[in-house]
């Protein structure tokens, strides 16, 4: 009798355990919400296997109140029953892009990006590393002067003649006040602090769309980083220009290749806004002129298949180069990471061997939706790399029309 007990309850343990990890697809394979528009009828991809319940008195398919939020029950086949948010919004129109754009930028205060002992006599020493300072630190200000340029902590520290300084310092989402005491180098008698900074980035990207509405334009599909700490470098300020693509260090594996191009030297195009993961923002100084507008698609409307992106590998044109969707991740868990893509356009791996530097930013439109953007290139094989929902990317637009109606 008690080996009955034991194997039902193995098999009641098995069953739960089954149940909780078939949950934890579901939850993990989905967004945290889903979109669709008034009147549109609302679907998950069927290679998903997955079944939804409305638990609303309306119909469980189509829904026609815009603004409403309701909850479903979505299980894998009829099994793991989780529930989605589902908000009901007005599709938005926008322009894709394709057109590369120059990017120079400054950061809110300045970064620390390395260290370096002062030789003081016949010692080696690090009032930076003393103090506290680490590399990926941004110092805002020094003695409650705000720092603008990397000069400025040359010339504060000068100015100390050896005195204690008090440096302000952003690091992650937390504030500090460090005491700082700079010495004099015996190789050149100044005031020195031991520490290397960096104040501003420039590069180039693609723009991924331009909303005619508000005049608000995406790009990058990720954010600018600083090369030697890979941290995401906090934009005081900054603008895009017009950039005419001359050529192409074509990539191979272990090797990513790389456009080539001049910035004009003409008024910028654009401000920047937003330095954020899922890529840059801001405001167009004209009208962004290209395609008609195309409808942005849902993540959940996102399949895997054939599709098309827009890039500049010549000139400052975008041409449509063929692709392949091979993997959706519909969770939430890696946003710049939700799309898998391969390179399939003969033109394109001709001319730059696959995605390549410059490139990010791309727009990527499959049956005449704007699904998102390409972001990273894989190491090994640049005929392959991620792309961003357009979703993730929107959702920084709705904090550029705040900053724009309310300057």
């Amino acid at each position: 009798m008690k080996k009955v007990i034991r194997a039902f309850a193995g098999v009641v343990c098995t069953g739960v355990m089954l149940l909780l990890a078939l949950t934890a697809y579901v939850q993990y394979i989905l967004p945290d919400t889903l979109g669709v528009e008034q009147g549109e009828e609302f679907f998950v991809n069927d290679r998903l296997f997955l079944t939804t319940s409305d638990q609303t008195d309306l119909s469980p398919k189509v829904f026609d109140k815009n603004g409403t939020i309701y909850r479903l029950h979505i299980s894998l086949s009829g099994q793991g029953a989780a529930q989605e948010v589902i908000s009901y919004t007005q599709r938005r129109m926008v322009v894709p892009g394709g057109s590369p754009f120059g990017i120079k930028m400054f950061t809110d205060g300045v970064m620390v990006v390395g260290m370096s002992d002062i030789q003081m006599g016949s010692e080696n020493v690090n009032p930076a590393k003393e103090a506290g300072l680490k590399i990926g630190d941004m110092i805002t200000h020094i003695n409650g002067q705000r720092l603008e340029r990397t000069g400025d902590v040359k010339e504060m520290i000068a100015e100390s003649k050896g005195n204690t300084v008090s440096i302000s310092v952003r690091r992650g989402g937390s504030q500090l006040k460090l005491n700082l005491k700079p010495v004099v180098s015996t190789l050149d008698n100044g005031y020195k602090a031991g520490i290397w900074v960096r104040d501003s980035s420039a590069g180039i990207g693609t723009m991924t769309y331009y909303d005619p509405q508000i005049g608000a334009f995406a790009g990058l599909g990720h954010g600018v980083c600083d090369v030697d700490t890979g941290a995401i470098m906090p934009l005081s300020s900054g603008e895009i220009v017009d950039v005419n693509i001359s050529g192409c260090n074509i990539g191979q594996s272990g090797k990513p290749g790389e456009l080539k191009g001049t910035f004009s030297a003409e008024k910028p195009i654009g401000r920047l806004l937003i330095n954020s993961e899922s890529g840059l923002f801001g405001l167009m100084n004209i009208s962004y002129f290209g395609a008609d507008p195309i409808p942005m698609a849902y993540k959940s409307e996102v399949k895997p298949g054939p599709a098309v992106i827009l890039s500049t590998t010549s000139g400052n044109k975008p041409q449509s180069f063929d692709i392949l969707i091979e993997k959706v991740n519909y969770s939430d868990i890696a946003p710049t990471k939700n799309l898998v893509i391969k390179i399939t356009d003969k033109r394109l791996l001709s001319s730059t061997g696959g995605i390549v530097q410059g490139m990010s930013g791309s727009p990527i439109i499959q049956e005449g939706r704007l699904v998102g953007a390409v972001t990273h290139v894989f190491v090994n094989d640049p005929t392959k790399g991620y792309g961003i929902f357009a979703e993730n990317m929107d959702k920084q637009i709705n904090i550029v029309e705040n900053v724009k109606f309310s300057a």
